[in-house]
């Protein structure tokens, strides 16, 4: 434990030899990351400088800390919603409203130590595609506005709606801007990015492009400034509304972040450290806390921009910060001038590259579950949110899984009582079994049996006969659940109620443990517990025909 606390708490440690690709990536996502910053801190309702620097300390710090290289982190859309209700609930209160932002933090640094993230690798891909995909078209979808030269909408229902109007109206300055800024980094040749990356070589065209085409909308009105460091307050009496909002915004972001790993791992073709990452968030979002920031969480569209301008490695997140802070302290004028239209042309390209095309083209070759499952997280991606999305995804995805597994666990619990199935015995032990099998009822279970076949293992061993002797076999069953140890009792006890003689065979230690605590074990005496299935049907020949007593 001591060494993974360690570890958990070591910097990343630093790769320049993929300097040139972090640095243009660190760039661009920077220049994308501006506007959205101070957009996210205006709409939290803390200011744009709290945006800014919510961007450079979550953006640094996951970088350092955490565990996607390539990923860009700061201020999200569903972070900034939640928020917006911290400083509304604690209005005139930013002291407490930013310590529930480092509560946050610590809280996501505690999930990372409690290894939390490893279950957003079991994912089904059907919701990581659809997700995927979704992801693109909104990054499509809210980018058609600031191309058409309008104000980008917050959601893509706002976008959908002033669509048709922005289509009868554009400004077609704007429009050639971002025509141009799509077409280079589409068909740029590869010579080119050798030197100077698609997505920068855009940028800088177009800002230049805009001077001579002015009536194009730019980042401009860029605010500067130092931080206004936050000491932690506690408001006892709002401690348990503090507690709330830190939970959520520390969920929520967590997901937020992963998720956005699983798009990094996806595009870079790497693997990403859940926990890792998860401890470094929440020191991001500590420290944004203390600088006068809002929180952050792995940021979907700057890390793709950073990915496709060459970012791979945890140098362009601290490139990114950089620059962001570069711009704070008051080198905004450098970055005034680049025009929206250019980065919607760019952030088009980035949907596009997104969407899942590998598993769209076998959408109709898919098992029809797999396909619905898909469309229903697309859908709910795009017009919902990606958190409900998948969310939605995984319990479906879930119900599905344990209804095979359940056929399948169903399918492995059988009666002995036909010679086909008595494959399980030995010669031997088969011919004995044969000459009792009036007598007997051998129950036979196998594999993994959990809640999903606990119904059916009721009903199929509750079986009324002239048997004497019930012979329960697990020895090919590794572990059991709570519902099916539960079903196996009811088997158990109608038996005994019924006056049959029990025996079990063969149970391992996790079964075995797991039967004893619950008290299962209590109707069987130990004496009618066997290792194997020929010393189980001895046992039971010798009573049925020697009389030799039997343990009830």
């Amino acid at each position: 434990m001591k060494q993974a606390t360690k570890n958990f708490l070591r910097p990343n440690s630093l790769d320049f030899s993929h300097f040139r690709g972090d640095l243009y990536g660190g760039l661009t996502a920077a220049v994308v990351a501006l506007p959205l910053a101070l957009a996210f801190g205006v709409a939290s309702g803390a200011g744009p400088m709290a945006g800014l620097y919510g961007a450079i300390c979550v953006g640094l710090f996951a970088s350092l800390f955490g565990g996607t290289p390539s990923q860009i982190s700061g201020p999200t859309g569903p972070m900034t919603i939640v928020s917006a209700s911290v400083f509304t609930q604690f209005a005139g209160e930013p002291a407490i409203a930013f310590t529930v932002v480092m509560l946050a933090g610590a809280f996501q640094i505690l999930f990372g130590y409690m290894r939390l993230g490893r279950f957003v690798n079991l994912m089904p891909y059907p919701v990581i595609s659809g997700f995927l995909t979704g992801v693109g078209c909104i990054l499509i979808i809210m980018q058609l506005d600031p191309l058409l030269g309008y104000e980008a909408q917050m959601s893509v229902v706002n976008a959908l709606t002033v669509l048709p109007r922005d289509l009868i109206q554009p400004n077609f300055q704007a429009l050639i801007i971002g025509f141009a800024a799509f077409m280079i980094v589409m068909f740029v040749p590869n010579r080119l990015t050798r030197i100077l990356p698609a997505p920068l070589l855009a940028l800088l065209f177009c800002t230049l492009l805009a001077q001579w085409l002015s009536n194009a909308p730019t980042i401009a009105g860029i605010p500067s400034g130092l931080p206004q460091w936050q000491i932690p307050s506690i408001d006892f009496s709002k401690l348990n509304e503090m507690l709330i909002f830190a939970a959520v915004l520390a969920a929520l972001g967590s997901i937020d972040s992963l998720l956005t790993s699983l798009v990094a791992d996806n595009m870079t073709r790497t693997y990403h450290h859940s926990d890792k990452e998860l401890v470094g968030q929440g020191m991001g979002n500590l420290l944004a806390g203390v600088a006068g920031g809002i929180p952050g969480a792995g940021a979907t569209i700057r890390t793709l921009a950073n990915i496709h301008a060459g970012g791979r490695t945890p140098v362009s997140g601290i490139m990114h910060a950089a620059v962001l802070l570069l711009v704070a302290v008051g080198l905004g004028p450098l970055v005034a001038t680049v025009p929206y239209a250019a980065l919607a042309g760019i952030l088009i390209k980035v949907g596009i590259d997104v969407i899942d095309w590998r598993f769209i083209k076998r959408l109709h070759r898919a098992p029809r579950t797999d396909m619905v499952l898909m469309l229903i997280v697309l859908g709910l991606t795009i017009f919902v949110n990606v958190i409900t999305a998948v969310g939605v995804g995984v319990v479906l995805a879930s119900l599905v899984f344990v209804k095979e597994m359940a056929e399948v666990q169903i399918s492995a619990i059988k009666t002995i009582n036909e010679p086909d199935n008595e494959a399980v015995f030995d010669t031997q032990t088969a011919e004995l079994f044969r000459k009792h099998r009036d007598q007997l009822m051998f129950l036979h279970l196998s594999g993994l049996i959990s809640f999903g076949a606990a119904n059916e293992l009721t009903r199929r061993f509750a079986v009324v006969g002239d048997y004497e002797v019930l012979i329960i076999d697990l020895l090919d069953v590794p572990r059991v659940d709570g519902s099916a140890a539960l079903a196996l009792e009811e088997v158990i006890s109608r038996a005994a109620e019924e006056g049959k003689h029990i025996i079990i065979v063969g149970m391992t230690f996790h079964v075995a443990r797991l039967l004893g605590r619950l008290g299962i074990l209590d109707q069987v005496r130990e004496s009618a517990k066997y290792g194997n299935r020929r010393e189980a049907i001895l046992a039971a020949v010798d009573y049925l025909v020697a009389g030799t007593p039997l343990p009830r």
